[in-house]
């Protein structure tokens, strides 16, 4: 086999050898190797140098130099791609960092899931719905939302559908991260219109003119965009569960430069609870990519468990590449992270510890909706942090499932959303999002806690100087 940067014994097909969960059964064989062949000639989404960036980013991370944020949809669709929706998830996305960094005296990394989060595990592989049964709806890179027997059977076509969104999505994106619009000067523009009478557009416009007043002063001393490159825009990656491999596979390429093989559907992809089998398909393929790659960790992962897949993920031990994504629920978080920290800790391991406060906390509402209690969201982060502190370890970055809309999917929050509210604007494809003005909200008690560990981190000054 080819020899990998990370593994000897690794090539880009040698998944195909394992066993495999979450995938789909295509019936038509001769399209998904047209499609694969398409797509192993197409122009790479995201370049080995921006993957290594952010690699380097996440190591500042691991030494407690930095904040990891990444979020955005729950799952991508066809119906739901536009320039101002992608406008707007940014602008909350920026909007929320600036909030943590401003509170915190902290560099934050910005990670979005977007370009490439198309498709998702189920917990069946059937739907039933008044008698009739289908199979489950995966994403929009496999089968189609609407419940019909056309809808429901996996094509292969849609990768190259997938391809072509990604491609338009990243292309806006780039140009927002640099092209002026990402500028700290501008922050006071970056709240979307619908928040401006909330109480949390308040506090964001308070924390906007404290960072103007500092940007007048850096001005009067000679300190302008034009000469400090970093207030002129901002590094923005992109990130998805690799769960379709054979998407994955054909978008692998070699680097021509540094060597070692990258996925370049994204700059960060990440092993999902359902697919982190040691002896599967997923952790295969994911063992011998470049990429910095995240890891699930939920109730039902032993320590055991743990502690082999991250020395067959990251045998080298580099920070940076490696991120624990911690999903408990606010019930369980107490029960299990504490040991988990522990064992990490005592191998020495160098990883990114990241809260997934959504997942753990799923319900069913008395509307028939799924939603999640945005008070068992805060509530699992806030312990996320303090089982950190009393461990000494760092709570180095949050993922969420959010979006820059108005949406009625969680309740709770400043905003007060009751199960009857939920039918209003529940616009999702498959989990519940937190909303623009409940991420930001969010965000505030993200900026809260991180204050709390100023002392045992290293200043930003040293950072910045290193």
């Amino acid at each position: 086999m080819t020899k990998s940067g990370n593994v000897a014994d690794w090539s880009p097909t040698s998944w195909r050898m394992k066993p495999i969960v979450q995938v789909p059964v295509y019936a038509d064989q001769a399209l998904l190797r047209a499609v694969e062949d398409d797509l192993r000639t197409w122009p790479p989404l995201a370049i080995a140098d921006e993957a290594r960036r952010l690699r380097k980013s996440l190591a500042k991370v691991a030494e407690r130099r930095a904040f990891l944020l990444q979020g955005g949809d729950c799952a991508e669709s066809f119906a739901e791609h536009s320039a101002n929706q992608i406008r707007d998830f940014f602008r909350i996305f920026l909007s929320m960092s600036v909030v943590m960094t401003h509170s915190a005296g902290l560099p934050v990394v910005k990670v979005g899931r977007i370009a490439g989060q198309f498709a998702k595990p189920r917990s069946s592989d059937m739907d039933r719905r008044d008698g009739v049964e289908l199979p489950s709806y995966r994403g929009d890179i496999i089968n189609g939302l609407d419940f019909t027997e056309d809808a429901r059977i996996p094509d292969p076509a849609r990768m190259r559908m997938v391809y072509r969104q990604s491609a338009a999505t990243l292309n806006l994106l780039r140009g927002l991260a640099n092209g002026g619009y990402a500028r700290l000067e501008r922050v006071q523009k970056w709240m979307v219109e619908f928040l401006t009478d909330s109480p949390v557009a308040e506090r964001f416009a308070e924390v906007a003119e404290r960072i103007s007043e500092a940007l007048d002063f850096m001005a009067a001393c000679g300190l302008t965009g034009e000469s400090v490159p970093q207030l002129q825009g901002v590094d923005f990656y992109t990130s998805h569960e690799a769960l379709l491999l054979p998407y994955e596979e054909a978008l692998t390429r070699e680097d021509s430069v540094q060597g070692g093989w990258y996925d370049t559907s994204a700059h960060m992809l990440w092993i999902g609870d359902r697919t982190r089998q040691l002896d599967h398909a997923h952790v295969e393929y994911m063992r011998g990519i470049e990429n910095p790659i995240g890891l699930k960790c939920g109730p039902t992962l032993d320590i055991d468990g743990l502690l082999r897949l991250i020395e067959t993920l990251d045998p080298k031990n580099e920070a940076g590449r490696l991120t624990l994504i911690a999903r408990f629920g606010s019930d369980k978080i107490a029960r299990h992270l504490p040991e988990m920290l522990r064992a990490v800790a005592r191998e020495g391991r160098n990883v990114v510890w990241s809260c997934d406060p959504m997942h753990g906390n799923t319900v069913s509402s008395s509307t028939g909706h799924k939603t999640r209690p945005f008070d068992r969201v805060l509530s699992e982060l806030k312990s996320f942090f303090e089982i950190h502190r009393a461990e000494g370890t760092w709570a180095g970055g949050v993922h969420l499932e959010m979006t820059g809309k108005n949406v009625t999917e969680c309740t709770g929050g400043a905003v007060a959303i009751q199960e009857t509210d939920l039918a209003q604007a529940y616009e999702t494809a498959c989990d519940p999002r937190l909303n623009a003005a409940q991420s930001l909200e969010l965000a505030f008690l993200v900026a809260e806690e991180l204050k709390k560990d100023r002392a045992a981190r290293p200043s930003a000054f040293a950072a910045a100087a290193e």
